[in-house]
């Protein structure tokens, strides 16, 4: 039975010197529901995997591939290729499917040895890169490849004088063009969120969620990621413009009319906004509500489409 240990240096064969792991400390029923649920969307970890003397000990994931990260079994560079040699010999004849190696920049010289024994780059983050390989010679590679689409929100926000809120961005692409106030969605941040924050953050507007208007979906775009573009009708609470010196050469309330007929509006824009009036004048709009998934025991947002109710509370169209 596997049980993951206290931080400390485990001497666990004679190899122990030039090995150290360390892990997280935890109750049989903390490590029991690890085992019987989900550590992350994708992944379960399942155990700490059991090693012959001078390997790597790792980690293993329910696809039966095994993680090792170099801040919890430290080596040094001169042992290194050694202790590789021997784990790879050990996966290999376990039936082992992908290795991951997690290498922080502490120890970054193991870097070219993983290279010469196969090893390819699959995602970097600042301060780690994230190695992998695939052992099964009679299995096509099944490495899931990374993130690959970036995420922004655009903030259709309409005011009671049936103004549009409109920015003209410093580095526009097309200079004195006007477009609405948005950006990219921030790690861990929900779409609704992410609309309401840019709008504040450019206009110092703020606002509340109405609907969702619309999906722009693209490729080829910044570093070569597919991009998506949410577009959020939000309701606005304040009036006062000041706007964002840093990222903003104009922004101004807009007649809706005007915008619709603009010469320097991009014809996609405009859409959106007709988008949106159409959607009123049908008494719809796209809702978000946040969910419990029963497994996971994680939160998730989920959008659907609903009929604004009239004053004798029947639907619009009923």
């Amino acid at each position: 039975e596997h049980r993951l240990l206290s931080v400390a240096v485990v001497r666990c064969n004679r190899y122990s010197p030039l090995i150290t792991r360390h892990s997280s400390k935890m109750s049989e029923k903390q490590e029991n529901t690890i085992v019987k649920g989900a550590d992350s969307w994708f992944n379960k970890y399942t155990a700490v995997e059991s090693s012959p003397e001078g390997t790597f000990k790792g980690v293993l994931d329910r696809f039966n591939g095994i993680t090792v990260d170099s801040n919890m079994e430290t080596c040094s560079a001169d042992s290194f290729p050694v202790i590789l040699k021997r784990s790879l010999e050990h996966w290999i004849d376990r039936k082992t499917r992908g290795v991951w190696f997690k290498v922080h920049l502490n120890s970054a010289s193991w870097i070219p040895e993983l290279v010469n024994n196969g090893f390819q780059f699959h995602h970097a983050k600042n301060t780690f890169v994230m190695l992998y390989r695939w052992l099964p010679k009679d299995e096509v590679v099944n490495i899931p490849p990374f993130a690959h689409t970036m995420v922004g929100v655009g903030a259709l926000v309409i005011n009671e004088r049936n103004q549009v809120l409109v920015v003209s961005e410093m580095h526009a692409l097309i200079a004195g063009s006007w477009k609405l106030p948005g950006g990219y969605v921030e790690p861990n941040e929900n779409f609704v969120d992410a609309a309401i924050r840019e709008v504040e953050e450019e206009t110092n507007i703020r606002t509340k969620f109405e609907s969702v208007v619309s999906i722009r979906h693209a490729h080829g775009v910044g570093f070569g990621c597919s991009d998506l573009y949410i577009v959020m009708a939000l309701s606005p609470l304040t009036s006062e413009i000041t706007k964002c010196d840093r990222e903003i050469a104009r922004c101004e309330w807009m007649d809706v009319d005007e915008y619709l007929a603009h010469p320097k509006v991009h014809e996609t824009n405009r859409n959106f906004v007709r988008t949106y009036l159409e959607y009123r004048r049908a008494g719809v709009r796209i809702d978000c509500t946040e969910e419990m998934h029963q497994v996971l025991k994680k939160r998730y947002n989920i959008y659907f489409v609903t009929k604004e109710a009239t004053a004798d509370g029947q639907e619009e169209g009923s």
